[in-house]
């Protein structure tokens, strides 16, 4: 796969619905460049710097998790340079590297989770690590020219959710924030959803590029959430 062009600093490797991975962007300064998400596994990252490369750009110096579900998480400890999560995200991690001490939870997930199954296929463990800095309620990284601002932000799919927002390039990562809570049985929270949506309206973005369907502009975005039923599971962006 090859790195989609958004704008003259944002490139992305698109979202491959075969195993649900979720799409990883790229954000390039004229000093620094910057990953959103680490991936679903090690060879999800060895595609995305592979595609990376194509481009002869270089590696990411700093990665940026959105949230802490696996798919989103699972593949950090293959990332160049130094991890950024919000601090729940790592205590969700850390129950994670708990859960995968039993040497049976890697063939539980695969149970559960046909596209994990396809993922790790011929895998028998798994290698969970945390980010290397945490923030609490937003940071600013100044990659050269544009500069990304990291926060935290209300969301009905998972409470550590966090968005990156490019001014320079009018560009909002969202996630999977939009979505419905996987963890828990596909709960939609109606006034987390507000809160999302009164978040993105406030912001002076062009595009919202959501992690698990193509790029979509602000306009169509707000669109679509205010006329869906939000007691419904959300139809853009679904984790599993």
């Amino acid at each position: 796969m090859e790195l989609n062009k958004l704008t003259n600093h944002i490139y992305y490797l698109e979202y491959n619905p075969e195993v649900d991975r979720p799409m990883l962007g790229y954000v390039k300064g004229d000093k620094y460049s910057l990953a959103i998400d680490a991936g679903y596994s090690a060879n999800h990252v060895h595609d995305f710097y592979k595609a990376i490369e194509a481009e002869k750009f270089d590696k990411p110096n700093f990665t940026v998790i959105t949230h802490w579900h696996y798919d989103h998480t699972f593949g950090m400890h293959a990332i160049n340079g130094v991890s950024i999560a919000h601090e729940k995200t790592n205590d969700f991690l850390k129950e994670q590297q708990v859960r995968a001490r039993d040497i049976n939870y890697i063939e539980l997930m695969k149970k559960d989770d046909v596209h994990f199954e396809k993922e790790y296929s011929g895998q028998d463990k798994l290698s969970i690590v945390l980010s290397d800095i945490t923030f609490a309620d937003k940071m600013t990284l100044d990659l050269g020219g544009i500069t990304a601002q990291i926060f935290h932000a209300v969301s009905p799919h998972s409470d550590d959710t966090t968005c990156i927002y490019v001014p320079e390039e009018k560009v909002l990562f969202l996630g999977d924030s939009t979505s419905e809570d996987f963890f828990n049985n596909g709960y939609m929270d109606k006034d987390k959803l507000c809160s999302l949506i009164q978040t993105i309206q406030s912001i002076d973005c062009r595009y919202c590029i959501l992690s698990h369907c193509e790029p979509l502009t602000k306009e169509d975005l707000l669109s679509y959430l205010f006329t869906i039923e939000l007691q419904n599971p959300s139809l853009l962006d679904k984790e599993n």
